[in-house]
């Protein structure tokens, strides 16, 4: 049988089930003369990865909808009634189109279960929801987002009781579990009315809110120099119509910023995220009208948070007085070098502290940690793995948790939460530009120095978007090809080493990527995303001065990139 058979069979099995709506019959037959549309709607479910579900809203075995949803979260409440007594989960949403239903759907299911689900009223950030299953002291927790994809995608997020997104091993059981319900007629669920009069739907607000912050304001460094400061130093703030808006500007008065200017275009939750083509602050262009806004109001510093205010990107002045975004790399390098230096200067750095990043992100910030005596941890791609080891140190008491990030803006100090939030980052880059201001350096002339002392790194982040059931196997094909015939030398310069984290390299958990150190120790990373039709390359050297690190990076990735580009256009019939 083809994959347009199979995909048939599924959309009429859907079609003749008594559970599915009319309203998705009356779409599903729209889309029935269009061949490539509905293979692509039904030639596979949609896949539980590790951190959950994301992809396209809509009706179809490979969409996010109530029915995908309701599906798994059955399987999700097999798994915890099978290990717990009386099972508890956390749900927040964001702000994307469908989340509140989708979050109410999820709740129903678990009750339908016997699982009490403690649900925000409204719309949060993913780190809280982080928080909130540590401080209910819940089983799971569940955020509906998609983070930055576009309008049309949501998500699943689906985290541990430490609070972090759940491992390969606790992903492989809900797997398991999801596969058994054979269809959508075995999905149990209770009516909203007899879930809250069971007392198996709570709902959360202010107290949870209340307590996050105090977690967050707890770990700043210098209350006295901001609130000195704070008369002078100004920040712009976007929210990128997303859920950061009130929790970043709380936590800011809390520690005394009070001028803040937040992008009134962006200030408001908007599913749609109208004035931007990516609500991403990985990308520059998201901040195009705070940057506009910063030039009229003098700012020091312009913050920007995506969807779900887990990633967190800064734009600061350089010494020609022009606003450039700064890198993921750049801003935990920074914010490594403020925490590290402040700790040391009250007396508060422990001797056993541990600084936790990615394998493909910057080794400044190493660099930077190892210079104060810290211990730094390599973890594969992905928050959850950071949240991994927070917890080992807790048990073991071997380190102590000082700081985890990810070059694609992911950050975290303190132990309140278990994945990476856009709120304290936030507070810690501002925190970080008014004590230097008050020190009369720019957080630019900061960056410089680190530079001058730890060495000049540059890094660069390439991605190649391949859509669709082709785009999967054109992905699979790149990274296949890589793994069997990798180069012997790129730009000239020798390749010296090939990691397969496949492999499970390191005591790492096995992971499809493939990263090549050459020579003059520039190395380069190829990984397929796991939420995005997308396949990642990352670039990272160091040089002699700004200029040189900036000719060998360019060579780089020159090079690779067009490899992969030729390789892409030869398959890709």
């Amino acid at each position: 049988m083809t994959v347009q058979q199979q995909a048939y069979e599924a959309y009429q099995t859907w079609l003749n089930s008594p559970v599915i709506s009319e309203e998705a019959k009356e779409e599903l037959r729209s889309i029935g003369n269009q061949e490539d549309e509905m293979t692509d709607r039904f030639y596979k479910e949609l896949e539980f990865g590790t951190g959950g579900l994301r992809g396209v809203i809509g009706y179809g075995t490979n969409r996010i909808n109530v029915y995908t949803l309701g599906k798994a979260t059955q399987g999700l409440a097999a798994t915890l009634t099978a290990a717990h007594q009386e099972p508890s989960v956390a749900i927040a949403y964001d702000s994307r189109h469908f989340s509140p239903e989708f979050a109410l759907e999820t709740a129903l299911v678990l009750a339908g279960n016997g699982v009490r689900a403690y649900v925000f009223e409204s719309l949060r950030p993913t780190p809280e929801l982080s928080f909130a299953v540590r401080y209910l002291k819940a089983d799971a927790g569940i955020v509906i987002t998609a983070s930055h994809n576009p309008p049309e995608y949501n998500g699943y997020k689906v985290y541990g009781g430490d609070g972090g997104q759940i491992t390969p091993e606790t992903a492989s059981r809900v797997i398991e579990a999801i596969r058994a319900v054979q269809s959508f007629e075995g999905v149990k669920k209770l009516s909203r009315e007899q879930a809250e009069r069971d007392g198996l739907l709570v709902w959360l607000g202010e107290e949870l809110d209340k307590a996050y912050i105090d977690a967050v304001a707890a770990v700043s460094q210098h209350p006295e120099v901001i609130k000195a400061e704070s008369s002078n130093y100004r920040i712009v703030y976007t929210p990128l119509h997303g859920t950061g808006n009130m929790p970043v500007r709380a936590v800011l008065d809390r520690i005394g910023f009070h001028k803040v200017h937040v992008v009134p275009e962006q200030e408001k939750p908007d599913a749609n995220f109208s004035t931007v083509q990516s609500p991403n602050p990985e990308e520059h262009a998201a901040f195009e009208i705070a940057i506009h806004q910063a030039k009229d109001w003098n700012a020091d510093l312009i913050i920007g948070t995506d969807p779900d205010a887990d990633r967190m990107g800064a734009v600061i002045k350089n010494d020609q007085g022009e606003y450039f975004v700064l890198s993921g790399n750049q801003s935990g390098a920074i914010m490594v070098h403020y925490l590290l230096e402040s700790m040391q200067n009250k007396g508060t750095l422990p001797s056993n502290g541990a600084v936790v990043k990615t394998i493909v992100t910057s080794e400044m910030g190493a660099a930077i940690a190892k210079s104060y005596g810290m211990t730094v941890f390599n973890t594969l791609t992905g928050f959850k793995y950071i949240g991994e080891k927070m917890t080992e140190f807790q048990k073991t008491g071997s380190h102590q948790f000082i700081f985890g990030y990810e070059e694609s803006y992911g950050y975290l100090a303190g132990m309140y939460a278990r994945d990476k939030d856009a709120v304290i980052a936030a507070m810690l880059i501002s925190e970080a530009g008014a004590y230097y201001k008050s020190q009369g350096k720019s957080l630019y002339e900061v960056l410089q120095e680190l530079y001058h002392t730890y060495g000049y790194f540059a890094e660069k982040l390439a991605t190649r978007t391949l859509k669709g059931m082709k785009g999967v196997q054109l992905i699979a094909s790149i990274m296949e090809s890589w793994r069997k015939e990798a180069p012997t030398e790129v730009c000239g310069v020798e390749m010296t080493k090939v990691e397969d984290f496949s492999l499970g390299l390191y005591d790492l958990p096995k992971e499809n990527v493939l990263k090549f150190h050459l020579a003059d120790g520039s190395w380069f990373c190829l990984r397929p995303s796991g939420t995005e039709p997308k396949i990642k390359m990352y670039f990272a050297v160091q040089g002699e001065s700004h200029a040189d690190a900036q000719a060998k990076l360019e060579a780089v990735s020159d090079d690779v990139l067009a490899r992969i580009d030729a390789f892409i256009e030869a398959n890709n019939e």
